[in-house]
């Protein structure tokens, strides 16, 4: 029975794991820093406060109980290829095949200020940082007797303007729309605004041109200020400064606007290609390594005939090839020949506003209401565990009818709570 180390657990991660648990034939054992999986496509609903992170998570102990997969906590430090082990902070591993999925994470293109002061979303404790922010500033600001401050409060902007961003600020400009008025009566926080920034000339870039228009002229009717052609070059914690020149006074800047893979150390530098991502060939085997496979995100791949310059870092890539690696494995354990990767593409899609959603299929496009059916069924059924599709469902059904979730709860754990916490 072969070892078979899996590092990280989601998309391209998770569907491996599962693959290769229907078989005897393996060891698998699945290390994550986190102890869950969760759903990054709807973290943005977790920063807004629409969604708890229950509904979007789900432990891995739960999942693998009575499946052929062990889970291990902990952070990778780095890969011995020599050894065929990685070392862990927690503790060395041992592996016959080791398999690389650990996805990206934020990429502040090497400005410092930016990155000590704007909020990245990568994460469900980051989705929660930034839920916890925007309330804090709201409460300033019906505080303050100053207009500048309620101003400054008040005013949200997000850089990046592509699926993430969309979303981002739709729902906040959905937010402000029904609940502002509502909960802060006396039009404290009235003065705020949303800031939508890219650098490139439309929104959505990676869809059709009828989903741009479509981001364009929804958010426009939300009143949220969408600044193109611009880039976010500085942040101070209080003034957004633009390339342009001007200067948006702002408490909040979250930042969307770019991944780069997951550093490996230990990885050869020239395995490595643009954006960190690590270079693999047709089946996923690590450029220059024996028995070192990379998967979804982290990886780039170039020998797909329909996607020459590598596949889009979207979660249908990394799910085609954490399925198609276990089968791969399993294959040739008896010996039947491997099977190269072909992505199948399956369209995109964005979530603008409420009942408003955008939807690029290889065909056909939908906008508007049916898009949006569309968007949240694709969404609820990858998510893992029957318990958590069903308080998904109700919770989106409740809170798009009241207009009002119950979630804007400030809730910040001390120091001394997370000192058992790595």
């Amino acid at each position: 029975m072969k070892k078979i180390v899996i590092v990280g657990g989601g998309f391209a991660g998770l569907n491996l794991a599962k693959k290769l648990a229907k078989s005897n034939e393996n060891l698998v054992t699945l290390v994550d820093q986190n102890n869950f999986h969760f759903f990054p496509p709807l973290l943005y609903q977790v920063a807004t406060a629409f969604i708890e992170p229950s509904n979007i998570s789900y432990p891995f102990r739960k999942m693998f109980q009575g499946k052929k997969v062990k889970f291990f906590m902990g952070k990778l430090i780095e890969i011995v290829p020599d050894q065929k082990k990685i070392i862990t902070e927690n503790g060395d591993i041992a592996y016959d095949i080791l398999v690389l999925a650990m996805g990206t994470e934020t990429n502040f293109f090497g400005n410092e200020e930016i990155s000590k002061n704007a909020f990245p979303m990568k994460s469900i404790d980051e989705a929660l940082s930034i839920r916890n922010h925007i309330l804090l500033q709201l409460e300033k600001a019906t505080r303050t007797n100053e207009l500048s401050d309620k101003i400054r409060f008040s005013n949200i902007v997000i850089a990046g303007g592509g699926p993430t961003g969309v979303e981002l600020a739709g729902m906040l400009a959905e937010m402000d729309k029904h609940i502002m008025a509502k909960d802060y009566p006396d039009n404290d926080v009235a003065h705020g605004k949303i800031y939508l920034v890219d650098g490139l000339s439309t929104l959505l870039s990676p869809m059709s041109v009828k989903s741009q228009r479509e981001a364009v002229d929804v958010l426009t009717n939300l009143k949220v200020e969408i600044l193109l052609n611009t880039m976010v070059n500085g942040y101070d914690g209080q003034v957004v400064s633009l390339s342009d020149g001007s200067k948006i006074p702002a408490a909040t800047l979250i930042w969307a606007s770019g991944v780069i893979a997951r550093n490996v150390p230990g990885i050869p530098l020239d395995s490595i290609g643009r954006g960190r991502r690590i270079l693999v060939d047709a089946y996923n085997e690590v450029k220059g390594l024996q028995d070192v496979f990379a998967i979804g995100d982290q990886c780039i791949q170039m020998s797909d005939p329909a996607f020459s310059t590598g596949h889009p870092q979207l979660a249908q890539v990394a799910i085609q090839q954490g399925n198609l690696l276990g089968e791969n494995i399993l294959r040739k354990s008896k010996g039947i020949p491997l099977k190269k990767f072909t992505h199948n593409d399956k369209g995109s899609m964005a979530i603008i506003a409420k009942f408003k959603a955008v939807v690029d299929l290889p065909r056909s496009f939908f906008k508007g209401f049916m898009a949006w059916l569309i968007w949240l069924f694709i969404h609820i059924i990858p998510i893992a565990g029957f318990r958590n599709k069903a308080k998904i469902f109700y919770n989106w059904l409740w809170s798009f009818i009241t207009n009002d979730p119950t979630l804007r709860l400030i809730i910040k754990a001390s120091a001394s709570s997370n000192k058992d916490v790595k």
